[in-house]
């Protein structure tokens, strides 16, 4: 490469006739060394400077292709994001009411623990007052001459039992009863109770039925689940007013983790067609002695027993309703144990009885309630010993082992779960009644399983025929 320069170079000015050649130094002979050396470099800087420019222009291309395709993608890479962005925003508020829901239930559960125990033990105490109260009534009934005070001993009978279905109420919204569970067949037990649904609902209301085929057995006490179901079709009745229907339902359905483990259950719906409950007092209706209903028609506690029902028989009970649309409510029970279930159909009795009159050991820290219990027996005709703890009462039963134990089961010192472990290391074939106002079958674990139990307050007739059983047992 040759370029112009120099005098002679100037001189040509525009009507030089190498323009057209380009990049040309002309050089004037005879050449100098030092003229020939400054042209060289002056051409190899000239060249390096090309070089250069090209490699910016190249760069500058590939920068804005770069930029033509990022601009080209960018709407396509912003909806993605947002996409992503709105599927987290959708995740976090998912788990945001779950952990709402979560929260509230667990509230619920630690309300309705804390009510329990307080009524459980207001049961207890209030079961061993009216256990002194009834034996004595029915004791006046029963021998009084005086017509009088027969016909008033009837009137507080009455008023007894009366109170005796309220802490039986009390005690099965605690959990503190002592369920009878067993495998149950629920579309056989809901099916026998459609006529006495029809006499208790009255004309006004029709019953429906809509039982799943094949249902498996359910674990629960027939009677306590009969009642359960009974007082919600009343409450049903009376949300209608001017009558309506009441569906009775059953169903296999799964449960996710929450208030109950995960797995199936069988699940019992109440349906009517009444007037629905506001929802400002919905999550109120468990509760115990909280009523909608005017005063004078309800004591509260329907509700909150169907619930303890359920919660003891390790199911739940839940409600939805809207005003004005009706109410549902579902009792939910776990399926009974298939080796369970084959163990129904092996039973037996052991008939051999005792002649003469029995001896029977009454251990209980209440005096009343123990003095009560011996003089019924007496009445009955057995030989009776008392003692006033489960210490005592252990020695007597070392000094001679009775025909019978019957023991309170909240004592001090020992309670009736830790006696009846020491009384069966010493007489291992003893026939043993457990006589309780609160008798929580988790708290004496497996040594009250076989054990018969005598609920708190019972009368003559119900202690006589738990007497003759066990001694036939």
């Amino acid at each position: 490469m040759i370029e112009r320069a120099g005098p002679y170079a100037e001189a040509l000015g525009s009507h030089d006739p190498y323009t057209p050649l380009g990049n040309v130094i002309l050089l004037q002979r005879p050449l100098r060394e030092d003229v020939m050396r400054r042209a060289v470099v002056t051409a190899l800087r000239a060249r390096g400077r090309q070089y250069d420019a090209r490699a910016v222009l190249q760069r500058q291309a590939e920068t804005e292709e770069t930029l033509r395709m990022f601009n080209e993608t960018l709407e396509t890479r912003i909806g993605e994001r947002t996409h992503a962005l709105a599927r987290a925003n959708d995740r976090l508020m998912k788990e945001i009411r779950e952990r709402e829901r979560t929260q509230s239930a667990l509230v619920q559960s630690q309300k309705m623990e804390a009510i329990g125990q307080l009524t459980g033990g207001l049961a207890h105490d209030f079961n061993n007052l009216l256990n002194v109260i009834m034996g004595s009534v029915e004791l006046i009934q029963r021998t009084s001459a005086d017509e009088r005070a027969r016909r008033l001993a009837v009137n507080a009978r009455h008023a007894v039992e009366r109170g005796a279905k309220l802490t039986a109420q009390l005690l099965a919204f605690s959990r503190s009863q002592n369920l009878d569970l067993r495998p149950t067949d629920i579309n056989a037990l809901l099916s026998a109770m459609r006529e006495l649904l029809g006499l208790s609902l009255g004309p006004t209301v029709r019953v429906l039925t809509d039982f799943a085929p094949d249902l498996p057995m359910a674990t629960a006490d027939a009677n306590q689940l009969e009642l359960a179901v009974l007082n919600l079709c009343l409450n049903a009745r009376d949300a209608m007013p001017a009558g309506g229907e009441v569906t009775l339902s059953t169903a296999l359905r799964q449960a996710e983790e929450g208030d109950l483990p995960a797995g199936r259950y069988v699940v019992i719906a109440v349906k009517d067609t009444g007037t629905g409950i506001p929802t400002q007092t919905l999550s109120k209706v468990f509760d115990p002695f909280f009523t909608t209903k005017p005063v004078g028609k309800g004591t509260g506690l329907g509700l909150s027993q169907v619930y303890g029902i359920a919660r003891q028989s390790g199911g739940i009970a839940r409600i939805a309703s809207e005003e004005g649309h009706g109410t549902v409510v579902e009792i939910w029970l776990a399926p009974a144990d298939p080796a369970t279930v084959d163990g129904m159909l092996v039973a037996g009795l052991d008939g051999a009885g005792k002649a003469g009159a029995a001896n029977v050991l009454v251990i209980d820290d209440d005096a009343s309630v123990r003095h009560l219990i011996v003089e019924c027996l007496e009445i009955l005709g057995y030989e009776v010993r008392q003692a006033a703890d489960g210490e005592e009462g252990l020695a007597l039963l070392q000094e001679q082992p009775p025909d019978l134990l019957m023991v309170d089961f909240i004592m001090p010192k020992l309670n009736g779960a830790e006696v009846i472990e020491r009384a069966r290391r010493l007489v291992p074939d003893l026939p043993i009644i457990l006589a309780t106002g609160y008798a929580d079958a988790q708290a004496g674990g497996s040594v009250l399983e076989h054990e018969r139990v005598l609920q708190k307050p019972f009368n003559l007739d119900q202690l006589a025929t738990m007497v003759t059983e066990a001694l036939q047992r």
